[in-house]
């Protein structure tokens, strides 16, 4: 195809639908180039983004930092599997340890592999370290959890549209509810075979419910009582994105095993990873677990380029600010609103719910006519829309959007 050569969004999107797999619902926007907190269509239109590839580009969009350090690093070297050493693996194993403050790091590529290595893990520890008879371990996950749509994760998911038609499932999970912190307490206490709880400090995908102050540091000190690991789920949440660097850090709790995927590498490259210390880590040897593009150097330079970002323009005090203003203009309108009935959230990840039924369309409509109107979100759970820009976001960018945001819910008002 000559680069001169024009494709419209309706060709693109009907031919996605006649060769793609039809496992995504998107808006019909078709996207060809980003540029910080701003995306343009292939017709030219520019819109901000209030996704961010679900927290993927905290960063901003193509990074000229993280940008220029793929690029100098796909000259050298991209892979060389883990049958042999490469010259930037281990610095950024040194880099992303001392970062976070763990004793040591198992690379992979995406939030799901990161999710599915976290369970591994901690069973491991559990029959080795812990003494729990082998095949018994159970962990303990929140019901309206998101942690990826493994056949492992989707087991232990409320949401039946992933779980449906893809059993058997994996057993040696307990679902307790979200934010209760006497479901926990009953469940560590119901038997002497829980290895770890598996928890999502905010649960972004169902909703962006953030749990009541105190949840997590109690969920943490239970476990240390039963000797159980704590295991945050930090894909979306981490990387400033909540207004701390992770949102567990809102509470002064450091995980046993910390799981980060999507920012960690700006949106820029697929990149995951597992954090842990040495009591918990050393029960992994070689040939247990792995990954031919896990810790390649290609993404070893991308990520720490990504997170220097994140700490050389402060991006989390951004989110904190902006986070504030975004909710206290938008809550505002929503206390004499008869669209929208509540706005929630932590930093830059915040949801607005919609006064309808989860079945309706209006929050998809709403979606379709915010990006009409030059800004980009998506629905969740029918009723609910999240709002997660790039933290490079200004403040008078924000309020622009804010404004955005504001009337176009007011053509939707009875």
């Amino acid at each position: 195809m000559s680069v001169l050569e024009k494709i419209s969004s309706e060709a693109i999107i009907a031919a996605e639908n006649k060769y793609g797999a039809h496992n995504y619902h998107p808006l019909p926007v078709v996207l060809s180039r980003g540029e910080g907190v701003y995306v343009w269509d292939v017709e030219g239109k520019k819109y901000y983004d209030f996704l961010s590839a679900y927290s993927a580009v905290n960063q901003g969009h193509c990074h000229p930092k993280i940008i220029n350090a793929l690029i100098e690093q796909a000259q050298m070297l991209t892979l060389t599997s883990r049958a042999f050493y490469n010259d930037q693996l281990g610095p950024y194993e040194k880099f992303l340890t001392e970062y976070f403050g763990f004793d040591k790091v198992l690379p992979m590529n995406t939030g799901a592999e990161a999710v599915e290595t976290a369970l591994k893990l901690c069973r491991k520890w559990a029959y080795e370290v812990k003494g729990i008879e082998e095949q018994q371990a159970q962990i303990i996950v929140c019901e309206g959890n998101f942690h990826g749509r493994t056949t492992t994760i989707i087991s232990f998911s409320n949401d039946e549209n992933a779980r449906k038609n893809f059993g058997p499932y994996t057993a040696g999970f307990i679902k307790i509810a979200y934010d209760d912190i006497d479901a926990l307490e009953k469940a560590l206490a119901s038997t002497k075979n829980i290895a770890g709880f598996l928890v999502e400090p905010i649960q972004g995908e169902a909703g962006v419910y953030v749990p009541s102050e105190g949840y997590l540091a109690k969920a943490k000190a239970l476990c240390e009582q039963h000797n159980v690991l704590f295991i945050a789920d930090e894909v979306q949440t981490g990387i400033a994105r909540t207004g701390k660097l992770l949102a567990v850090d809102h509470e002064n709790v450091k995980p046993d095993i910390l799981i980060l995927g999507k920012a960690i590498s700006g949106g820029v490259y697929p990149v995951s990873a597992v954090l842990a210390n040495d009591p918990i880590m050393n029960v992994i040897k070689p040939g247990q677990h792995g990954s031919t593009f896990g810790g390649n150097p290609l993404a070893a330079v991308v990520a720490v380029a990504a997170l220097e970002v994140v700490r050389e323009e402060a991006l989390a005090e951004n989110a904190e600010y902006l986070g504030r203003i975004f909710r206290s203009k938008i809550g505002e309108f929503v206390h004499t609103s008869s669209i929208a009935t509540l706005v929630r959230g932590k930093g830059l990840l915040n949801a607005i719910v919609i006064n309808d039924t989860e079945d309706s369309s209006t929050a998809w409509d709403i979606c379709m006519k915010l990006a009409e109107n030059g800004l980009l979100a998506k629905p969740t759970h029918g009723n609910i829309i999240r709002f997660a820009p790039p933290l490079v976001m200004n403040e008078a960018q924000l309020l622009d959007c804010v404004g955005i945001i504001i009337e176009t819910l007011r053509t939707f008002e009875q």
